[in-house]
């Protein structure tokens, strides 16, 4: 993705089912838990940049010392700095005084070591880049099994709705973030599981238990189904929370539709979770198969004595798991992952020997970022085997003809598909300079090209994971390759054009600067169909007072006008720089939807690309982004 948008967020969650002491006996490591908190973390620190935070709940704490702790930072390098804290008391330890201390010793001089361990990384689509913002937020209170810690991946498209909600219930909710009114939300009806219990069993009812008796049975016996049940009832979007009481209690929700992943590992020591199973596999050293998604519309719920239950809390919706977590945002060392990334590769190799009319002959293949190195490889293995076949052909009718020499066979055979590392990134420079014309400066120097690899009669094919505003290729990519003097560019796009804003965790809600938006706008303007957009503006507004289960996609009418190769040719020339010398021509390749759809099957969530909305909220933000654009409203946020 040559454009940097920030997405989904990571999270990272410990629950040993074995004391503290055991890990200090057993595994000569009485951090162990901490320890792989932070491995999770840092594999999956793709997932968030903008900031980090852990949290703990310790076990058996007495009166007077914390029984929850947390800690956040947005500062750089948000993970080693987050556990460069909570292990620095160790770097004062011998390990003789590190494996003798008693378990309340340590969780006294540890601050974070407990035994429910939460960490979260974040991307932000919303509010600030401070420390205040990051995950975990905690609901505090004196009572153990009222405090509530948690963190998400996620975003809901009605949190003003759920807001206002709260204020109904008599609340004074400060703030409308998604994370602020889902934490609020949640607390609410924890207070009412608390106030349903002290009911049935309190005094006057037939347990008639008080004070610590009560509080130790109304603990045991929190529903935390029934809590989330109660608080997700009117959420739409996509999700994962994880929370944990000070009680010892803790659960993993996942949203209905699936959006948002969530996976786990039980162990016999111990419960993980993640959001991406190679995270969880690379860790434990598991074999995948062993790791298992968390169901859509339920909960892992983990009790204070370390049993577990997968419970669900919401009806499942058709499930639309995210293709972007696939395409782009999940680190590639899954295996299914992998082999779906390959075959996106493999699906476009048809369009691009099309593209370069059969002259594989005259073709130099690479990659631009990283992550688009694996649909790369396939797209190579696929052209490869394709050569094999003409190479075979070629031998057969030499064989048929008689004249299948040595020198001939050798000729059939000669030729391959040349792939060239043409650009490294380079990972330190920071494009932080706000003047436009030295950002501009510096964005063009991201990438280092190989020179000498690209002849003057080739044509460059350089494959893109996804492309969303193409400001990155035109400010900074294209230019770069134009160095090398080919006779053409063509960039080829693992995935199909992004026309519609994304509502569920990635910041992509701003319509008007998607290249594929643009494009067919500036098409319908040339081709003297500009009426459509005045039509699609007065068919939003009519759907503005409308529920959400009424509402419909009225974009899909600009781009239902042009065809994929039509968009292909407009978004080649917007990609172009009027700054740039070189004359060679560019081309582009779009993934087509079926080849997204063959090569990964499993993961439906394609709203971005078709504009079909898993949840009746994602039309409401498509209308309120187009009429954003429209009057030309800057705001990021269209929900």
């Amino acid at each position: 993705m040559s454009d940097p948008i920030t997405h989904e967020c990571g999270l990272a969650f410990v629950r040993l089912r074995k004391p503290i002491s055991w890990f200090q006996r057993e595994r000569l490591d009485p951090l162990w838990g901490l320890r792989k908190l932070y491995l999770l973390m840092e594999k999956q620190h793709n997932r968030g940049q903008d900031g980090a935070g852990i949290a703990c709940v310790k076990f058996d704490m007495p009166a007077g010392e914390s029984f929850l702790e947390r800690e956040r930072t947005a500062k750089r390098n948000p993970i080693e700095r987050l556990f460069d804290e909570a292990l620095e008391p160790a770097t004062r330890m011998s390990e003789e005084e590190l494996l003798g201390a008693d378990e309340l010793q340590l969780k006294c001089r540890f601050r974070l070591l407990g035994e429910v361990l939460l960490g979260h990384l974040r991307y932000g689509t919303h509010s600030g880049r401070t420390g205040s913002v990051c995950h975990p937020y905690l609901r505090r209170s004196n009572s153990e099994s009222r405090t509530l810690a948690m963190a998400g991946n996620f975003n809901l498209t009605n949190s003003r709705d759920i807001f206002s909600k709260l204020v109904e219930y008599g609340l004074h909710p400060v703030g409308d973030s998604d994370t602020g009114v889902v934490l609020e939300k949640i607390g609410y009806f924890l207070d009412r599981e608390h106030t349903h219990l002290e009911a049935t069993m309190g005094e006057g009812s037939f347990l008639s238990l008080q004070g610590k008796e009560l509080g130790i049975e109304v603990s045991r016996q929190i529903d935390l189904a029934r809590v989330l049940r109660r608080a997700t009832e009117h959420f739409d979007g996509g999700y994962v929370f994880a929370g944990m009481l000070g009680n010892g209690d803790s659960f993993v929700c996942r949203d209905p539709a699936g959006i948002r992943p969530a996976h786990y590992l039980v162990r016999d020591e111990c419960i993980a979770v993640a959001s991406e199973r190679a995270a969880l596999s690379t860790v434990f050293d598991a074999d995948p198969r062993e790791i298992e998604a968390i169901p859509p519309g339920h909960a892992l719920i983990i009790k204070r004595d370390g049993s577990y239950q997968l419970q669900q809390f919401a009806q499942a919706l058709p499930l639309r798991q995210c293709t972007f977590e696939r395409i782009y945002f999940s680190r590639g060392n899954d295996p299914d992952i992998y082999r779906e990334r390959k075959e996106l590769g493999r699906n476009l190799a048809p369009r691009v020997v099309s593209a370069l009319k059969g002259d594989l002959d005259h073709a130099v293949f690479g990659f631009i970022p990283n992550t688009s190195e694996t649909s790369y490889l396939g797209l190579i293995e696929a052209l490869g085997e394709a050569r094999q076949r003409a190479a075979g052909d070629k031998i057969f009718e030499l064989v048929q003809r008689g004249g299948a020499t040595r020198e001939a066979i050798h000729a059939a055979l000669a030729g391959r598909v040349r792939s060239e590392k043409i650009a490294h990134k380079d990972q330190r420079l920071r494009t932080f300079i706000t003047h436009d014309a030295a950002r501009k400066d510096l964005v063009q120097h991201i990438y280092d090209i190989t020179r000498e690899t690209v002849n003057p009669d080739d044509t460059l094919v350089v494959v893109d994971d996804s492309i969303v505003r193409g400001t990155t290729l035109r400010e900074s990519v294209i230019t770069m390759l134009a160095r090398l003097n080919p006779r053409n560019i063509l960039v080829v796009s693992a995935s199909p054009p992004i026309m519609y804003p994304d509502c569920y965790g990635i910041d992509m809600s701003q319509l008007g600067r998607f290249i594929a938006f643009e494009a067919a706008v500036a098409l319908a303007r040339e081709r003297g169909l500009a009426g459509v957009l005045d039509e699609i503006e007065a068919k939003c507004l009519e759907q503005v007072g409308l529920p959400n289960e009424r509402l419909t996609n009225q974009v899909g009418a600009l781009y239902g006008l042009f065809t994929l190769a039509d968009l292909e040719a407009k978004v080649a020339q917007l990609i172009r720089s009027s700054s740039l010398q070189w004359s060679g021509g560019i081309d582009l390749v779009y993934q087509s939807i079926d080849g997204l759809r063959a090569a990964i099957p499993e993961h439906t969530g394609d709203w971005y690309f078709t504009g079909e909305y898993p949840t009746p909220g994602g039309y409401r933000v498509l209308n309120t982004a187009y009429l954003n654009w429209r009057r030309g409203a800057e705001g990021r946020r269209a929900y």
